[in-house]
């Protein structure tokens, strides 16, 4: 199966909250958001690699690797960015529309660093 759409780079909350949750996720959702948002609050699957990392070339953490990664951020600037960068290394990247703004927004779970109710920041 395919993951994302041949025509668009981009999803929803609710297509990126159903292909990167439960007991087999056919993506990994990768948060690209510096440390201090991230430890606020993010999704509770989620991996976090900050945008600045990925600019000055690090890899991705291994449970990240060669898999189909969806991108989020805040807003969805910096995830566009990400999964741009992301798919010109070889990797298959789209970005989530509205960001963790909107996944919040849409009644998505968000959880601080110890797991406990987060906030978007």
């Amino acid at each position: 199966m395919f993951l994302f759409r041949r025509n668009g780079s981009r999803v929803t909350v609710d297509e990126a909250h159903g292909r990167t949750s439960g007991d087999q996720p056919d993506a990994v959702l990768l948060d690209v958001r510096e440390k201090p948002e991230w430890t606020a609050g993010h999704a509770p699957a989620a991996v976090h690699v900050p945008l600045t990392e990925l600019v000055a070339g690090n890899t991705l953490p291994t449970e990240a690797e060669d898999r189909p990664l969806i991108v989020i951020c805040r807003s969805g600037h910096r995830s566009q960015r990400a999964a741009k960068l992301l798919t010109e290394r070889g990797a298959q990247a789209v970005d989530v529309e509205g960001g963790m703004n909107a996944w919040a927004a849409a009644g998505h779970p968000v959880v601080d660093e110890r797991g406990n109710s987060g906030r978007t920041a």
